[in-house]
């Protein structure tokens, strides 16, 4: 099998500050690791080829330092990794996202299976692996927590609201899977070691099949941010000596209608 697994650097804290202009995430001197539900997606990969031989593709849009969740990756075990940057790229929304990995992923090879986590930790959309593969006209299937290889295609077991829905797509497919579908391994020093400076692949816009810019970017969004600002922190406090205190608090508790 021949799969390709996107994977995405998100910010390792909720402390990010926002452009107010743009509304696109500061990212600039921000600790940052995998997207937590896409190491779901790699281990599920990982664990296919495994079971049936095959390779295993990572590939990332972001910026150059989004080369570390690609070697992370290389020390979990894929086979062969790549980021997609370009400064046309940036300011993406879902719908321009997921046009710019389809056309990634056209550029790089074809592939059995598509697979990405749920969603990100950063955007929390869960659109855009649904968006890939429309864009690629392939089947797809959504919240998958159990993946099982059948004949030429994939038993996809998903998790919806009131039910849960087994369907059976023929490959080329794409799969965004949850959480509870295994658990991730953790990355190999053994591994690491053996990786040594194993390349990781970098492609711009000039590498895809369209390379029309107004597809890409800010250009390519449909959506725009009318507004974006950090939330206000209106916690107050008191500090009352002890002793005391219990009409006090009976009066505050009161007067701020709680009681």
């Amino acid at each position: 099998m021949n799969i390709f697994v996107c994977v995405k650097q998100v910010p390792a804290t909720n402390k990010v500050q926002v452009d107010e202009t743009t509304g696109v995430l500061k990212r600039g001197g921000v600790a940052s690791k995998m997207n937590p539900y896409d190491l779901y997606a790699l281990e599920t990969a990982l664990r296919l080829r495994e079971a049936h031989g095959g390779k295993v593709t990572v590939g990332t849009m972001g910026p150059p330092q989004a080369e570390a969740v690609v070697r992370e990756a290389y020390m979990m075990g894929a086979d062969e990794g790549y980021v997609f940057s370009d400064r046309r790229l940036g300011g993406a929304d879902v719908l321009a996202t997921g046009y710019t990995l389809s056309q990634a992923i056209r550029s790089v090879g074809d592939f059995d299976l598509i697979l990405c986590g749920r969603q990100t930790t950063d955007g929390d959309t869960a659109q855009v692996g649904p968006a890939v593969a429309e864009y690629l006209n392939i089947p797809h299937a959504a919240w998958v927590s159990k993946l099982t290889v059948r004949g030429d295609g994939v038993d996809a077991e998903q998790q919806l609201q009131d039910v849960i829905e087994t369907v059976h797509m023929p490959f080329p497919c794409l799969v965004t899977v949850e959480k509870d579908i295994c658990s991730p391994r953790l990355p190999s020093l053994k591994t690491r070691r053996e990786i040594g400076d194993k390349p990781v692949h970098m492609l711009g816009l000039d590498a895809f099949p369209d390379q029309d810019e107004s597809h890409y970017g800010l250009a390519g969004s449909a959506t725009q941010v009318e507004r974006i600002f950090p939330p206000e922190n209106d916690v107050e406090h008191e500090v009352w000596d002890a002793g005391g205190n219990a009409g006090r608090l009976m009066a505050l508790l009161k007067k701020q209608k709680f009681i």
